[in-house]
Protein backbone atom coordinates (compact mmCIF):
# COMPACT_ATOMS: atom_id res chain seq x y z
CA UNK A 1 0.00 0.00 0.00
CA UNK A 2 1.40 3.51 -1.06
CA UNK A 3 1.99 5.89 1.20
CA UNK A 4 -0.28 9.17 1.15
CA UNK A 5 1.85 12.57 -0.15
CA UNK A 6 0.31 15.08 2.51
CA UNK A 7 2.35 17.76 2.06
CA UNK A 8 5.06 16.45 -0.02
CA UNK A 9 6.07 19.32 -3.02
CA UNK A 10 9.09 17.42 -4.12
CA UNK A 11 9.40 14.80 -6.78
CA UNK A 12 12.12 13.15 -5.46
CA UNK A 13 11.14 12.15 -2.14
CA UNK A 14 7.51 10.86 -3.70
CA UNK A 15 9.11 8.37 -5.78
CA UNK A 16 12.10 7.53 -3.77
CA UNK A 17 9.36 6.58 -0.12
CA UNK A 18 6.61 4.96 -1.69
CA UNK A 19 3.95 7.61 -1.90
CA UNK A 20 0.72 7.43 -4.13
CA UNK A 21 1.66 9.72 -7.30
CA UNK A 22 -0.41 10.66 -10.16
CA UNK A 23 1.79 10.06 -13.34
CA UNK A 24 1.87 14.34 -14.70
CA UNK A 25 5.10 13.70 -17.38
CA UNK A 26 2.71 13.64 -20.25
CA UNK A 27 2.01 17.10 -19.77
CA UNK A 28 5.23 17.66 -18.71
CA UNK A 29 6.86 15.94 -21.96
CA UNK A 30 4.52 18.19 -23.85
CA UNK A 31 5.22 21.34 -22.54
CA UNK A 32 9.01 20.52 -22.99
CA UNK A 33 8.44 19.61 -26.67
CA UNK A 34 6.09 22.23 -27.63
CA UNK A 35 6.63 25.57 -25.36
CA UNK A 36 9.77 27.55 -23.75
CA UNK A 37 7.47 30.12 -21.92
CA UNK A 38 4.19 29.01 -19.89
CA UNK A 39 2.12 30.54 -17.13
CA UNK A 40 0.09 28.18 -15.25
CA UNK A 41 -2.60 29.50 -13.20
CA UNK A 42 -4.28 26.87 -10.44
CA UNK A 43 -5.53 27.44 -6.97
CA UNK A 44 -3.34 26.93 -3.94
CA UNK A 45 -2.96 23.03 -2.94
CA UNK A 46 -3.83 21.71 -6.39
CA UNK A 47 -0.59 20.30 -6.92
CA UNK A 48 1.51 23.19 -8.76
CA UNK A 49 4.54 22.57 -6.55
CA UNK A 50 5.04 18.99 -6.94
CA UNK A 51 4.28 19.74 -10.69
CA UNK A 52 7.32 22.87 -10.56
CA UNK A 53 9.38 20.17 -8.45
CA UNK A 54 8.91 17.64 -11.75
CA UNK A 55 10.15 19.97 -14.33
CA UNK A 56 13.05 20.87 -12.76
CA UNK A 57 14.03 16.99 -11.70
CA UNK A 58 13.84 16.46 -15.38
CA UNK A 59 15.85 19.20 -16.45
CA UNK A 60 18.55 18.04 -14.33
CA UNK A 61 18.36 14.55 -16.38
CA UNK A 62 17.42 12.48 -13.07
CA UNK A 63 16.65 9.76 -15.18
CA UNK A 64 16.03 7.08 -12.13
CA UNK A 65 12.84 8.74 -10.85
CA UNK A 66 10.62 8.41 -13.78
CA UNK A 67 10.96 5.22 -14.57
CA UNK A 68 7.87 3.20 -14.75
CA UNK A 69 5.80 6.90 -15.99
CA UNK A 70 5.58 7.93 -19.49
CA UNK A 71 8.41 10.44 -20.09
CA UNK A 72 11.16 7.67 -18.85
CA UNK A 73 11.68 6.48 -22.65
CA UNK A 74 10.99 9.73 -24.52
CA UNK A 75 13.34 12.11 -23.13
CA UNK A 76 16.83 12.17 -23.95
CA UNK A 77 18.28 12.51 -20.17
CA UNK A 78 21.55 13.54 -21.56
CA UNK A 79 20.13 16.70 -22.28
CA UNK A 80 20.78 18.05 -18.69
CA UNK A 81 20.32 22.12 -17.71
CA UNK A 82 20.95 24.44 -14.84
CA UNK A 83 17.58 25.18 -12.98
CA UNK A 84 17.04 28.58 -10.88
CA UNK A 85 14.10 27.58 -9.05
CA UNK A 86 11.76 30.78 -7.25
CA UNK A 87 9.62 30.15 -4.81
CA UNK A 88 7.67 32.32 -2.37
CA UNK A 89 7.37 31.78 1.22
CA UNK A 90 6.64 33.49 4.30
CA UNK A 91 5.53 36.84 5.88
CA UNK A 92 5.12 38.60 3.04
CA UNK A 93 3.89 42.27 4.21
CA UNK A 94 5.96 44.70 3.89
CA UNK A 95 8.15 45.52 1.24
CA UNK A 96 11.44 44.29 3.17
CA UNK A 97 9.84 41.43 3.77
CA UNK A 98 8.98 40.84 0.12
CA UNK A 99 12.71 41.82 -0.75
CA UNK A 100 13.97 39.67 1.80
CA UNK A 101 11.81 36.73 1.08
CA UNK A 102 13.11 36.69 -2.73
CA UNK A 103 17.38 37.68 -1.42
CA UNK A 104 16.50 34.60 0.35
CA UNK A 105 15.82 32.08 -2.68
CA UNK A 106 18.33 33.63 -4.55
CA UNK A 107 20.80 32.63 -2.20
CA UNK A 108 19.44 29.20 -2.03
CA UNK A 109 19.97 28.89 -5.87
CA UNK A 110 23.64 30.17 -5.73
CA UNK A 111 24.61 27.76 -3.37
CA UNK A 112 22.87 24.46 -4.72
CA UNK A 113 24.41 25.67 -8.35
CA UNK A 114 27.85 25.99 -6.71
CA UNK A 115 28.42 29.42 -8.06
CA UNK A 116 30.49 32.38 -6.27
CA UNK A 117 29.25 33.76 -3.03
CA UNK A 118 31.57 37.28 -2.76
CA UNK A 119 29.79 39.38 -5.49
CA UNK A 120 28.60 42.52 -2.92
CA UNK A 121 24.97 43.50 -5.06
CA UNK A 122 23.06 46.44 -4.32
CA UNK A 123 19.28 45.44 -5.45
CA UNK A 124 17.29 41.72 -5.73
CA UNK A 125 16.85 42.72 -9.32
CA UNK A 126 20.98 43.15 -10.07
CA UNK A 127 21.40 39.70 -8.02
CA UNK A 128 18.89 38.04 -10.15
CA UNK A 129 20.42 38.95 -13.54
CA UNK A 130 23.94 38.41 -12.12
CA UNK A 131 22.19 34.97 -10.91
CA UNK A 132 21.26 33.94 -14.66
CA UNK A 133 24.15 35.05 -16.40
CA UNK A 134 26.44 33.52 -13.61
CA UNK A 135 24.52 30.20 -14.26
CA UNK A 136 24.78 30.50 -18.00
CA UNK A 137 28.83 31.36 -17.84
CA UNK A 138 29.35 28.39 -15.18
CA UNK A 139 27.56 25.59 -17.25
CA UNK A 140 27.71 26.75 -20.30
CA UNK A 141 24.14 25.85 -20.90
CA UNK A 142 20.99 28.20 -21.11
CA UNK A 143 18.83 28.11 -17.34
CA UNK A 144 15.83 27.39 -16.92
CA UNK A 145 13.75 29.67 -14.63
CA UNK A 146 10.75 27.98 -12.79
CA UNK A 147 8.45 30.35 -10.45
CA UNK A 148 6.18 28.88 -8.41
CA UNK A 149 3.52 31.22 -6.96
CA UNK A 150 4.87 34.17 -8.67
CA UNK A 151 1.61 36.40 -7.02
CA UNK A 152 2.01 35.23 -3.25
CA UNK A 153 3.53 38.89 -2.14
CA UNK A 154 0.20 40.50 -3.96
CA UNK A 155 -2.28 38.30 -3.08
CA UNK A 156 -1.19 38.76 0.15
CA UNK A 157 -1.66 42.13 0.20
CA UNK A 158 -4.47 43.06 -2.17
CA UNK A 159 -6.99 44.57 -0.14
CA UNK A 160 -4.47 47.32 0.60
CA UNK A 161 -4.78 49.05 -2.58
CA UNK A 162 -1.58 51.48 -2.19
CA UNK A 163 0.54 48.96 -0.64
CA UNK A 164 -0.34 46.63 -3.64
CA UNK A 165 0.81 48.86 -5.95
CA UNK A 166 3.63 49.50 -4.60
CA UNK A 167 4.23 45.26 -4.68
CA UNK A 168 2.94 45.22 -8.33
CA UNK A 169 5.70 47.61 -9.26
CA UNK A 170 8.54 45.80 -7.37
CA UNK A 171 7.49 42.60 -8.99
CA UNK A 172 7.24 43.83 -12.43
CA UNK A 173 10.66 44.75 -12.16
CA UNK A 174 11.85 41.57 -10.97
CA UNK A 175 10.17 39.62 -13.46
CA UNK A 176 11.23 41.99 -16.17
CA UNK A 177 14.98 40.97 -15.73
CA UNK A 178 14.08 37.41 -17.55
CA UNK A 179 13.07 39.28 -21.08
CA UNK A 180 16.39 41.31 -20.92
CA UNK A 181 18.46 38.14 -20.69
CA UNK A 182 16.49 35.63 -22.66
CA UNK A 183 19.82 34.90 -24.59
CA UNK A 184 20.37 32.89 -21.65
CA UNK A 185 17.44 30.96 -20.57
CA UNK A 186 16.26 27.81 -22.52
CA UNK A 187 12.70 27.35 -20.62
CA UNK A 188 10.30 29.58 -18.34
CA UNK A 189 7.74 28.36 -16.19
CA UNK A 190 6.16 30.28 -14.13
CA UNK A 191 2.78 29.58 -11.98
CA UNK A 192 0.19 31.40 -9.43
CA UNK A 193 -3.46 32.29 -9.00
CA UNK A 194 -4.10 35.10 -10.40
CA UNK A 195 -4.31 34.58 -13.98
CA UNK A 196 -1.63 37.31 -15.81
CA UNK A 197 -2.07 39.91 -18.20
CA UNK A 198 0.08 41.09 -20.42
CA UNK A 199 -0.60 44.13 -19.84
CA UNK A 200 -0.10 44.20 -16.21
CA UNK A 201 2.61 42.69 -14.48
CA UNK A 202 4.21 40.46 -16.65
CA UNK A 203 3.94 43.36 -19.27
CA UNK A 204 7.65 42.64 -20.32
CA UNK A 205 7.19 38.95 -20.66
CA UNK A 206 5.18 39.31 -23.78
CA UNK A 207 6.25 35.90 -24.63
CA UNK A 208 4.49 33.78 -22.26
CA UNK A 209 2.03 31.24 -23.46
CA UNK A 210 -0.89 30.92 -21.08
CA UNK A 211 -1.85 27.45 -20.43
CA UNK A 212 -4.86 27.76 -17.80
CA UNK A 213 -7.62 27.44 -19.94
CA UNK A 214 -6.07 24.89 -22.71
CA UNK A 215 -7.81 21.66 -22.71
CA UNK A 216 -4.78 19.68 -23.09
CA UNK A 217 -3.11 21.10 -20.14
CA UNK A 218 -6.69 20.71 -18.64
CA UNK A 219 -5.50 17.44 -15.64
CA UNK A 220 -1.81 18.89 -15.23
CA UNK A 221 -2.94 19.25 -11.61
CA UNK A 222 -5.27 17.62 -9.99
CA UNK A 223 -7.20 13.79 -9.56
CA UNK A 224 -9.26 12.56 -11.74
CA UNK A 225 -12.03 10.18 -10.87
CA UNK A 226 -10.38 7.06 -11.95
CA UNK A 227 -7.39 8.29 -9.84
CA UNK A 228 -9.53 8.43 -7.03
CA UNK A 229 -11.07 5.42 -6.98
CA UNK A 230 -7.67 3.39 -7.68
CA UNK A 231 -6.66 5.22 -4.54
CA UNK A 232 -9.24 4.11 -2.36
CA UNK A 233 -9.60 0.64 -3.40
CA UNK A 234 -5.96 0.88 -2.36
CA UNK A 235 -7.32 1.34 0.78
CA UNK A 236 -9.67 -0.31 0.80
CA UNK A 237 -12.06 2.18 1.64
CA UNK A 238 -15.50 1.53 2.33
CA UNK A 239 -16.81 4.54 0.67
CA UNK A 240 -20.10 5.73 -1.12
CA UNK A 241 -18.13 7.13 -4.68
CA UNK A 242 -21.00 9.26 -5.74
CA UNK A 243 -20.86 11.00 -2.16
CA UNK A 244 -17.03 11.62 -2.24
CA UNK A 245 -17.90 13.21 -5.77
CA UNK A 246 -21.02 15.73 -4.42
CA UNK A 247 -18.13 16.39 -1.99
CA UNK A 248 -14.74 17.02 -3.70
CA UNK A 249 -15.17 16.40 -6.97
CA UNK A 250 -16.17 19.54 -9.56
CA UNK A 251 -12.85 21.62 -10.64
CA UNK A 252 -13.26 21.86 -14.41
CA UNK A 253 -10.41 23.51 -16.51
CA UNK A 254 -12.08 21.78 -19.76
CA UNK A 255 -10.60 18.39 -19.81
CA UNK A 256 -11.86 16.12 -16.85
CA UNK A 257 -13.37 17.16 -14.02
CA UNK A 258 -11.11 17.25 -11.00
CA UNK A 259 -10.34 16.81 -7.42
CA UNK A 260 -8.35 18.86 -5.43
CA UNK A 261 -5.42 16.31 -4.38
CA UNK A 262 -5.27 18.12 -0.76
CA UNK A 263 -9.19 16.98 -0.13
CA UNK A 264 -8.52 13.19 -0.66
CA UNK A 265 -5.58 12.74 0.70
CA UNK A 266 -6.84 14.21 4.24
CA UNK A 267 -10.09 12.32 3.75
CA UNK A 268 -8.65 9.14 3.61
CA UNK A 269 -5.85 10.31 6.30
CA UNK A 270 -9.35 11.19 8.48
CA UNK A 271 -10.53 7.75 8.45
CA UNK A 272 -13.78 9.06 5.51
CA UNK A 273 -14.79 12.26 7.45
CA UNK A 274 -16.60 14.62 5.22
CA UNK A 275 -14.78 17.62 6.34
CA UNK A 276 -13.74 20.99 4.85
CA UNK A 277 -9.95 20.32 4.44
CA UNK A 278 -9.15 22.09 1.38
CA UNK A 279 -11.28 25.06 2.82
CA UNK A 280 -10.16 25.28 6.07
CA UNK A 281 -6.53 25.12 5.49
CA UNK A 282 -6.42 29.09 4.35
CA UNK A 283 -9.54 31.09 3.53
CA UNK A 284 -8.24 34.42 2.29
CA UNK A 285 -9.69 37.09 4.51
CA UNK A 286 -9.09 39.58 1.84
CA UNK A 287 -12.19 37.87 -0.43
CA UNK A 288 -14.41 38.47 2.54
CA UNK A 289 -13.42 42.01 3.30
CA UNK A 290 -13.82 42.44 -0.58
CA UNK A 291 -17.68 40.95 -0.26
CA UNK A 292 -18.28 42.98 2.48
CA UNK A 293 -17.18 46.38 1.21
CA UNK A 294 -18.48 46.10 -2.05
CA UNK A 295 -21.95 45.11 -0.52
CA UNK A 296 -21.80 42.01 -3.19
CA UNK A 297 -25.23 40.70 -4.53
CA UNK A 298 -23.94 36.86 -3.33
CA UNK A 299 -27.08 35.12 -5.54
CA UNK A 300 -25.34 35.69 -8.72
CA UNK A 301 -22.36 33.23 -6.95
CA UNK A 302 -24.94 29.82 -7.87
CA UNK A 303 -25.59 31.36 -11.77
CA UNK A 304 -22.47 33.77 -12.51
CA UNK A 305 -21.68 34.09 -16.48
CA UNK A 306 -18.25 35.96 -17.41
CA UNK A 307 -16.64 36.39 -20.96
CA UNK A 308 -13.32 34.26 -21.46
CA UNK A 309 -11.77 37.38 -22.56
CA UNK A 310 -12.62 38.86 -18.92
CA UNK A 311 -10.00 36.86 -17.16
CA UNK A 312 -6.97 38.14 -18.94
CA UNK A 313 -7.64 41.39 -16.90
CA UNK A 314 -6.06 41.75 -13.76
CA UNK A 315 -5.94 45.16 -11.90
CA UNK A 316 -4.67 45.91 -8.95
CA UNK A 317 -6.83 49.01 -8.30
CA UNK A 318 -9.99 47.53 -9.36
CA UNK A 319 -10.41 43.81 -8.44
CA UNK A 320 -13.12 41.78 -9.94
CA UNK A 321 -14.55 39.60 -7.71
CA UNK A 322 -15.72 37.28 -9.69
CA UNK A 323 -12.77 36.82 -11.32
CA UNK A 324 -10.40 36.52 -8.44
CA UNK A 325 -12.97 33.60 -6.59
CA UNK A 326 -12.53 31.59 -9.83
CA UNK A 327 -9.04 31.94 -9.89
CA UNK A 328 -8.87 31.07 -6.22
CA UNK A 329 -10.97 28.01 -6.14
CA UNK A 330 -13.92 28.63 -4.89
CA UNK A 331 -15.63 28.88 -8.16
CA UNK A 332 -15.09 27.02 -11.29
CA UNK A 333 -16.47 26.41 -14.76
CA UNK A 334 -20.08 24.42 -14.68
CA UNK A 335 -21.07 24.94 -18.53
CA UNK A 336 -19.02 26.64 -21.96
CA UNK A 337 -21.49 28.51 -24.11
CA UNK A 338 -20.16 30.89 -27.21
CA UNK A 339 -21.53 33.76 -28.16
CA UNK A 340 -21.48 34.22 -31.88
CA UNK A 341 -22.77 37.77 -31.67
CA UNK A 342 -19.99 39.12 -29.48
CA UNK A 343 -17.37 35.99 -31.05
CA UNK A 344 -16.39 35.10 -27.18
CA UNK A 345 -16.42 32.51 -24.84
CA UNK A 346 -18.68 32.56 -22.08
CA UNK A 347 -18.08 30.61 -18.30
CA UNK A 348 -20.86 29.73 -16.51
CA UNK A 349 -19.11 29.52 -13.01
CA UNK A 350 -20.55 28.24 -9.96
CA UNK A 351 -19.25 26.50 -6.46
CA UNK A 352 -17.63 23.35 -7.86
CA UNK A 353 -18.55 20.97 -5.03
CA UNK A 354 -20.42 20.70 -1.56
CA UNK A 355 -16.92 20.96 0.11
CA UNK A 356 -16.79 24.48 -1.20
CA UNK A 357 -20.46 25.72 -1.20
CA UNK A 358 -20.70 24.98 2.42
CA UNK A 359 -17.81 26.12 3.65
CA UNK A 360 -17.53 29.58 1.80
CA UNK A 361 -21.12 30.23 3.06
CA UNK A 362 -20.79 28.84 6.26
CA UNK A 363 -17.58 30.98 7.03
CA UNK A 364 -19.41 34.44 4.85
CA UNK A 365 -22.28 33.83 7.51
CA UNK A 366 -19.62 33.65 10.73
CA UNK A 367 -17.71 37.04 9.60
CA UNK A 368 -20.18 39.41 8.19
CA UNK A 369 -23.22 38.14 10.62
CA UNK A 370 -21.79 37.20 13.10
CA UNK A 371 -24.09 34.20 13.23
CA UNK A 372 -23.16 30.79 14.59
CA UNK A 373 -26.19 28.95 14.52
CA UNK A 374 -25.44 27.01 11.36
CA UNK A 375 -26.36 23.19 12.15
CA UNK A 376 -29.85 24.53 12.45
CA UNK A 377 -31.48 20.84 12.17
CA UNK A 378 -34.81 22.49 13.03
CA UNK A 379 -34.42 23.98 9.69
CA UNK A 380 -33.21 20.84 8.03
CA UNK A 381 -36.56 19.21 9.81
CA UNK A 382 -38.81 21.69 8.80
CA UNK A 383 -37.87 21.89 4.91
CA UNK A 384 -37.67 17.96 5.10
CA UNK A 385 -41.18 17.74 6.62
CA UNK A 386 -42.73 20.99 3.93
CA UNK A 387 -42.64 22.79 7.51
CA UNK A 388 -43.39 26.47 6.10
CA UNK A 389 -44.41 28.39 9.43
CA UNK A 390 -41.57 26.98 11.13
CA UNK A 391 -39.16 27.87 8.26
CA UNK A 392 -40.79 31.75 8.72
CA UNK A 393 -40.28 31.73 12.53
CA UNK A 394 -36.70 30.59 11.93
CA UNK A 395 -35.54 32.82 8.98
CA UNK A 396 -36.94 35.47 11.30
CA UNK A 397 -35.24 34.82 14.15
CA UNK A 398 -32.07 34.79 11.58
CA UNK A 399 -32.24 38.57 11.11
CA UNK A 400 -33.36 39.56 14.71
CA UNK A 401 -29.44 37.77 15.56
CA UNK A 402 -28.09 40.06 12.70
CA UNK A 403 -26.11 42.82 15.33
CA UNK A 404 -27.63 46.17 15.56
CA UNK A 405 -23.76 47.75 14.19
CA UNK A 406 -24.33 45.90 11.06
CA UNK A 407 -26.54 48.50 9.54
CA UNK A 408 -24.89 51.53 11.23
CA UNK A 409 -23.59 53.83 9.03
CA UNK A 410 -25.12 52.47 6.17
CA UNK A 411 -27.73 51.46 3.73
CA UNK A 412 -27.62 48.29 2.80
CA UNK A 413 -30.88 47.08 4.25
CA UNK A 414 -32.72 49.51 1.79
CA UNK A 415 -32.22 46.68 -0.75
CA UNK A 416 -33.80 43.64 -1.69
CA UNK A 417 -30.15 41.98 -2.98
CA UNK A 418 -29.21 42.59 0.80
CA UNK A 419 -32.16 40.27 2.40
CA UNK A 420 -31.93 37.65 -0.71
CA UNK A 421 -28.13 37.38 0.45
CA UNK A 422 -28.90 36.81 4.01
CA UNK A 423 -30.77 33.59 3.05
CA UNK A 424 -28.88 32.63 -0.02
CA UNK A 425 -25.65 32.21 2.50
CA UNK A 426 -27.49 30.86 5.63
CA UNK A 427 -29.20 27.99 2.66
CA UNK A 428 -25.84 26.89 1.07
CA UNK A 429 -24.16 27.24 4.42
CA UNK A 430 -26.70 24.31 5.77
CA UNK A 431 -25.47 22.25 2.27
CA UNK A 432 -28.63 23.05 -0.04
CA UNK A 433 -28.19 23.12 -3.63
CA UNK A 434 -29.38 26.79 -4.48
CA UNK A 435 -30.01 28.39 -7.92
CA UNK A 436 -29.91 32.38 -7.41
CA UNK A 437 -31.86 34.47 -9.92
CA UNK A 438 -32.96 31.36 -11.41
CA UNK A 439 -33.73 31.79 -15.12
CA UNK A 440 -37.13 31.26 -16.98
CA UNK A 441 -38.64 31.64 -19.84
CA UNK A 442 -40.93 34.40 -17.85
CA UNK A 443 -38.06 36.34 -15.82
CA UNK A 444 -35.88 34.99 -13.17
CA UNK A 445 -37.16 33.39 -10.06
CA UNK A 446 -34.94 35.34 -7.10
CA UNK A 447 -33.97 31.68 -5.13
CA UNK A 448 -34.81 28.10 -5.94
CA UNK A 449 -33.84 25.58 -3.11
CA UNK A 450 -33.42 22.07 -4.82
CA UNK A 451 -33.92 20.23 -1.66
CA UNK A 452 -33.98 16.86 -1.99
CA UNK A 453 -37.96 16.42 -0.50
CA UNK A 454 -39.22 19.42 -2.76
CA UNK A 455 -38.46 22.43 -4.85
CA UNK A 456 -38.59 25.58 -3.30
CA UNK A 457 -38.94 28.82 -5.12
CA UNK A 458 -38.70 32.34 -3.35
CA UNK A 459 -39.43 35.62 -4.18
CA UNK A 460 -38.08 38.44 -1.99
CA UNK A 461 -39.82 42.15 -2.21
CA UNK A 462 -38.70 44.61 0.10
CA UNK A 463 -41.77 47.53 -0.48
CA UNK A 464 -44.62 45.77 1.89
CA UNK A 465 -47.72 47.11 -0.63
CA UNK A 466 -46.12 44.44 -3.40
CA UNK A 467 -47.23 40.62 -3.20
CA UNK A 468 -44.09 38.59 -3.88
CA UNK A 469 -46.12 35.64 -3.87
CA UNK A 470 -48.22 37.02 -6.28
CA UNK A 471 -45.90 37.52 -8.08
CA UNK A 472 -44.32 34.28 -8.20
CA UNK A 473 -48.03 33.19 -9.35
CA UNK A 474 -48.43 35.44 -12.17
CA UNK A 475 -45.21 34.65 -13.99
CA UNK A 476 -45.91 30.73 -13.47
CA UNK A 477 -42.14 30.31 -12.58
CA UNK A 478 -43.27 26.86 -11.21
CA UNK A 479 -43.57 25.40 -14.85
CA UNK A 480 -39.78 25.18 -15.16
CA UNK A 481 -40.03 22.26 -12.56
CA UNK A 482 -43.38 20.41 -13.35
CA UNK A 483 -41.43 17.73 -15.24
CA UNK A 484 -39.92 17.07 -11.76
CA UNK A 485 -41.19 14.44 -9.47
CA UNK A 486 -40.81 16.45 -6.04
CA UNK A 487 -43.50 18.72 -4.71
CA UNK A 488 -43.13 22.46 -5.57
CA UNK A 489 -43.69 25.23 -3.03
CA UNK A 490 -44.06 29.13 -3.97
CA UNK A 491 -42.51 31.06 -1.32
CA UNK A 492 -43.28 34.84 -1.25
CA UNK A 493 -41.11 37.25 1.29
CA UNK A 494 -41.62 40.62 2.29
CA UNK A 495 -39.61 42.65 4.27
CA UNK A 496 -40.00 45.73 6.10
CA UNK A 497 -36.70 47.88 5.99
CA UNK A 498 -37.94 49.43 9.51
CA UNK A 499 -37.33 46.57 11.30
CA UNK A 500 -34.95 44.61 9.17
CA UNK A 501 -37.12 42.13 9.20
CA UNK A 502 -39.73 39.60 7.66
CA UNK A 503 -43.12 41.27 7.52
CA UNK A 504 -44.80 39.03 5.51
CA UNK A 505 -44.44 35.24 4.49
CA UNK A 506 -46.60 33.56 2.62
CA UNK A 507 -46.85 29.79 0.65
CA UNK A 508 -48.44 27.77 -1.61
CA UNK A 509 -48.02 24.11 -2.92
CA UNK A 510 -48.71 24.31 -6.59
CA UNK A 511 -47.63 20.90 -6.89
Amino acid sequence: MRRLPIGIQTFEEIRKDNYFYVDKTKEAYDLLTNYKYVFLSRPRRFGKSLFVDTLKCIFEGRKKLFEGLYIYDKRNWEEKYPVIHISWDGELNTISNIKKAFYDNLVLNQKRLKLDTEKDIETPSSYFRHLIIDTYEKYHKPVVILIDEYDKPLLDNIDKTEFAKEVWEFLSGLYSIIKGNLQYVKFVFITGISKFAKAGIFSGLNMLEDITLSPDFGNICGYRQEDVEELLKEYNANVDYDEVKEWYNGYYWLKDRLYNPFDLLRFIKNNYEYEDYWFSTGTPSFLIKLIEKNNYYLPQLSNLKIEKSSLEKYNVEKVNLNVLLFQSGYLTIKEVEYDEYEENQIYKLGFPNKEVRKSFNTHIIEQIYNDETLTNRKLNKAFHEFDLEKVEEILKSLFSSIPYNNYVNNTIFEYEGYYSSVIFVYLQAMGYEIIGEDVTNRGRIDLTLLHRKAIYLFEFKIEKGKDALEQLKAKNYHEKYMNDERPIYLVGINFDKEVKNICNFQYEKVK
